[in-house]
């Protein structure tokens, strides 16, 4: 009897301890992708921070997925736009047409800015800054190609504070983008996307977590005497909120007070809480749009910007970044356990990067004996005007300039009976004798040439015939641009290029990949694990230490 009663017992609990196991056997394919991009985060942020961080934020990313230590972007204009384009694209400015944040369009003689779109207008507020769309992404992106293969069953939803760190993840047939409306504190979308937002996004909205995090004392997290990997809180290296807001602790209120009536929400992305209250939305989306539910594969993308805006700010040394990297480790700490709790760690694959890195200033490069400067590039221009005037007789020979590409009237040359490949090289040739210019390439050498490496190889990969100027200009190291920014990010130096990579969750190994790898091998890597074709215009390969023989 003793026996029966045993196997009786036995019987029926095996059945739920395979049930359990199974529950935790990964599918096929990962339920839900969710693709995180920390704006402007240098590598060494991972080893200079790493005593600091708790266990389960980026210490759980390092520690129990893939870390691939030597991933870099691998084009010269290392920019938001660009970034988030090559990310979610699989290829370089060349192909996928973002060549910098906002470009020159010499027909209009004006610029253009990498989302703008006028046809368009604002979903969820009556400002302007919805008039945005994917109008310029030249390839699509891998939620594009997951759709396509899922004939649109697949939902890919994007969130960021700024538009194109939102509107380019997504790609061109999301099924949202979301941004942040700094003239509301509300997240908002286009018509591009959507005629009215959906119910659970105006409940977010309505809760007004925008104007509770501005009500807020940002203060250090540690005792400021703590942050030992970084400079004292008042130096001479950081522009803060003005002369007198320059150090701890910071009134966020006060700093947001427009008038009696009116608030600055625009403050809140240059705090830490600019990426709390994008965790919080990324969560709203996770639960209300039901991501990774069924076996149809989904993804989510989130872009967390407010380590740009206070590095702008604030610099890679300061305290206030520091302290916004040990906040952002609790959001992500705290993300990776929602979704774990949610969906499964079976069942979701999160990889993390950035867009970019950032430079030192020039001035605290410069009183630690290391070179760098500021290169005067209106100066440098009204010089080469009145070079070519000289050289050519009076005329608008130079349209325009945005970021370090040069535009020159090329109706003018052709009026004038002149070589274009000759007034190119001249312009090239004229601009490289400045300071802080390393090189400067022209457009039909960037077009007729191939380079396979080093500075003018990521010249030609960030260069778009269509977009992109008729030379292009290569500062040296250390250098920025003259700008209001004490520190800036436009070049294909490591301090720019090298940027985190891990890939965690569903089927990926504990290990590290120590080789390099470029960021373009991103999604044709995660459209092998998703057993999609990779994206139309894609260029990487797929890491092979992922993907198995």
């Amino acid at each position: 009897m003793r026996k029966v009663v045993v196997l009786l017992v036995l019987f029926l609990i095996e059945p739920c301890l395979y049930a359990q196991k199974s529950k935790n056997i990964p599918p096929e394919k990962p339920k839900l992708v969710i693709g995180i991009v920390v704006d402007q985060m240098r590598y060494d942020y991972l080893t200079r921070f790493y005593d600091k961080f708790e266990q389960n934020g980026f210490k759980r990313l390092m520690n129990e997925g893939v870390i691939c230590r030597y991933a870099y972007l691998n084009y010269i204009f290392t920019q938001t736009g660009p970034g988030h384009a090559t990310i979610f694209t699989g290829t370089t400015p060349s192909n996928h047409g973002i060549v910098s944040n906002e470009w020159y369009i010499p027909l209009k003689k004006q610029k253009v800015y990498c989302v703008e779109d006028s046809k368009q207008t604002t979903v969820g507020s009556n400002s302007d800054n919805g008039k945005a769309s994917p109008l310029y992404l030249m390839t699509p992106t891998l939620g594009d190609q997951l759709r396509l293969h899922y004939l649109n069953k697949s939902k890919v939803i994007a969130i960021s504070l700024k538009d194109r760190a939102a509107i380019l993840p997504g790609g061109k047939n999301p099924n949202a983008a979301y941004w942040y409306d700094e003239s509301t504190g509300n997240f908002i979308t286009s018509t591009y996307y959507m005629k009215d937002l959906p119910k659970w996004v105006e409940e977010f909205n309505n809760k007004k977590l925008a104007d509770l995090y501005l009500s807020r004392l940002w203060t250090t997290l540690l005792p400021v005497n703590e942050y030992t990997e970084s400079l004292r809180d008042s130096n001479n290296y950081e522009l803060g909120f003005g002369k007198n807001q320059m150090v701890f602790p910071y009134d966020l209120s006060f700093l947001s007070k427009k008038n009696k009536n009116e608030k600055d929400y625009s403050i809140l992305k240059s705090t830490p809480f600019g990426n709390t209250l994008v965790h919080d939305f990324a969560i709203a989306a996770i639960i209300n749009e039901e991501l990774g539910k069924d076996n149809i594969p989904d993804i989510l993308t989130i872009s967390f910007s407010a380590t740009d805006y206070i590095g702008h700010r604030f610099g890679p040394r300061s305290v206030e970044l520091e302290d916004t990297y040990l906040r952002l480790d609790k959001e992500i700490a705290h993300l990776i356990d929602f979704i774990e709790n949610e969906i499964g760690k079976e069942n979701v694959l999160i990889f993390l990067t950035a867009d970019h890195g950032v430079a030192d200033s020039p001035d605290y490069l410069n009183d630690n004996k290391l070179t760098g400067g500021q290169f005067k590039q209106y100066y440098a221009l009204s010089l080469l005007r009145t070079y070519l005037n000289a050289t050519y007789g009076e005329g608008e020979w130079v349209l325009g300039y945005s970021d370090q590409q040069i535009f020159l009237n090329r109706n003018l040359i052709e009026d004038a009976k002149l070589s274009l490949k000759e007034v190119q090289e001249k312009v090239a040739n004229f601009m490289i004798q400045f300071n802080g210019v390393a090189n400067a390439i022209t457009a039909y050498s960037l077009q007729n040439q191939n380079f396979t490496d080093g500075l003018l190889k990521a010249m030609q990969n960030s260069f778009h015939p269509k977009r992109s100027g008729d030379v292009l200009i290569a500062l040296e190291p250390g250098w920025i641009e003259e700008s209001p920014y004490l520190y800036d990010h436009n070049s294909a130096y490591s301090y720019d290029t090298h940027v985190p990579l891990f890939f965690y969750g569903w089927k990926i190994p504990r290990l590290a990949i120590n080789r390099k790898v470029h960021i373009i091998d991103v999604v044709p890597t995660l459209a092998t694990l998703l057993q999609i074709e990779v994206p139309m215009g894609a260029t990487g390969v797929p890491i092979q230490e992922l993907i198995g023989n």
